[in-house]
């Protein structure tokens, strides 16, 4: 058996379903749990101890009978779309052509994100599965957390429900194998109520090549590669893994990088190395890096004319409290802006440099914490570094300094952006875009099927 409050009682039931256990018993206690004092935890405990015994006593063959596909909803009611998994699907849909038509019938069986999308054709994800030299049955990765098997096909599905050119599909492959990787932590990502989505950077000559905005707006609308590709690691997410709003994508808020998140590095206009060759990659090497990313914040340096005080303005953005990399460390993301990296460069810091100061001053002085939250979360999930300490103590953002990202993006301006992330039990994930037997891909030509 095993304990769920309320709100994720629906969560835990289609898990058990996912994992072979349809049947297995649940514990449902008051939603939430958080911030109840220890008496009110020990009364909650005490209304389920009941149903506790129950469960332990009963015969295997009346836990089948009481438990198996019991769903438990909410106490609050939610409007969501069935849970659908593209491991039971039907093998052909057949629809009057019509684009009405088809979007309500997406819509209903909640199949979208609640845009209007492309029918996938058999011809449309035939043309799709030419920029791939890997069988259409191939299994990328297992999508939590209704750990469905995203296959060749069933991604280039995606894809092309969500615009994506044909020539993109090696991108939205490689963005799969990297998040997957355990280290990405892909299962907390789909089931949190934190608003994180996994934010795909794409460096090397591919970027260029496939028109990923890296500039003007770069988080912003305005170019079919970006918005396209991001859309179709949501769809993937959704219908391969399960991940409907308020279902088994339990998000308080979420955020507008729900829909998209998707950006190329500028490496024309960056005065350091890119992120993919800090990462151990040749620069002719293309690659998709994987980020458990928050809500962009902005930045603004109007005034500065030094590097000293353009990193002293973009550490002051990044040491924001409540943040998951306050409360837990992990890798902080700056993107910083052309005409900010160019004037930190020429004030002579490195890279490297430019990440250590950032460690150094991107800090919060412990008084400026609740008290609840330095005993609940900082002294409970970082208590080598808090247990011990007094009111003027500084919180960091991240362990170490090689610990921040650094990327450069956007057009001209002085605006950069501090990218939260989901903290330490999320690694960044970068892979090259690659061959099916490794070697890395500098043209999409070398995907496409003769």
């Amino acid at each position: 058996m095993t304990f769920v409050t309320e709100e994720f009682g629906a969560l835990g039931r289609l898990e058990a379903e996912a994992l072979g256990m349809p049947s297995l018993p649940f514990a449902i206690l008051p939603h939430p749990m958080g911030d109840l004092t220890p008496e009110k935890v020990q009364e909650a405990v005490d209304q389920v101890m009941e149903e506790v015994l129950s469960i332990l006593t009963l015969q295997p063959e009346e836990l089948e009978k009481k438990y198996r596909g019991k769903y438990t909803e909410t106490k609050k009611t939610f409007k969501a779309k069935p849970v659908f998994s593209w491991d039971h699907r039907e093998e052909r849909v057949e629809v009057t052509d019509s684009p009405e038509v088809i979007y309500r019938l997406i819509d209903a069986r909640g199949w979208g994100d609640g845009l209007p999308v492309v029918p996938p054709t058999e011809e449309r994800v035939l043309r799709m599965l030419e920029y791939t030299d890997r069988d259409r049955q191939e299994v990328i990765g297992v999508i939590p957390p209704r750990r469905g098997k995203a296959t060749v096909e069933k991604i280039a599905i995606n894809a092309v429900m969500t615009g994506c050119l044909p020539e993109y599909l090696p991108v939205i492959i490689t963005a799969v194998q990297a998040m997957v990787e355990p280290a990405f932590n892909l299962y907390g990502i789909q089931a949190t109520t934190n608003p994180v989505a996994p934010l795909v950077i794409v460096n090397g000559p591919l970027a260029k090549e496939l028109d990923i905005n890296c500039g003007y707006n770069v988080f912003g609308q305005g170019w079919r590669a970006n918005a396209t590709i991001g859309r179709a690691i949501r769809f993937i997410l959704t219908n391969i893994g399960g991940g409907l709003p308020g279902v088994l994508d339990r998000a308080t808020q979420g955020q507008p990088g729900k829909y998209s998140f998707c950006i190329a590095e500028n490496e024309e206009e960056n005065p350091w190395e890119p992120l993919h060759v800090e990462r151990g990659f040749d620069p002719q090497t293309s690659t998709v890096t994987l980020v458990g990313a928050g809500a962009t914040h902005n930045i603004l340096d109007i005034a500065s004319t030094t590097a000293q005080g353009t990193l002293t303005i973009l550490a002051n953005g990044m040491a924001a409290m409540e943040t998951n990399n306050a409360y837990m460390g992990g890798e902080p993301l700056l993107v910083i802006c052309p005409e900010c990296a160019s004037r930190v460069a020429q004030g002579g810091f490195t890279k490297k440099e430019v990440k250590i100061f950032l460690y150094e001053n991107a800090r919060i002085p412990l008084y400026k914490f609740a008290r609840e939250s330095i005993t609940s979360m900082l002294q409970k999930r970082r208590p080598k570094w808090y247990t011990d300490v007094g009111p003027h103590t500084m919180v960091t953002i991240a362990e170490s300094a090689d610990a921040i990202m650094v990327v450069v993006a956007g057009g001209a301006g002085p605006h950069s952006a501090f990218v939260p992330t989901f903290g330490a039990s999320t690694k960044a994930i970068t892979k090259a875009i690659a061959l099916k037997d490794g070697q890395p891909a500098c043209s999409v030509k070398e995907f496409k099927a003769e």
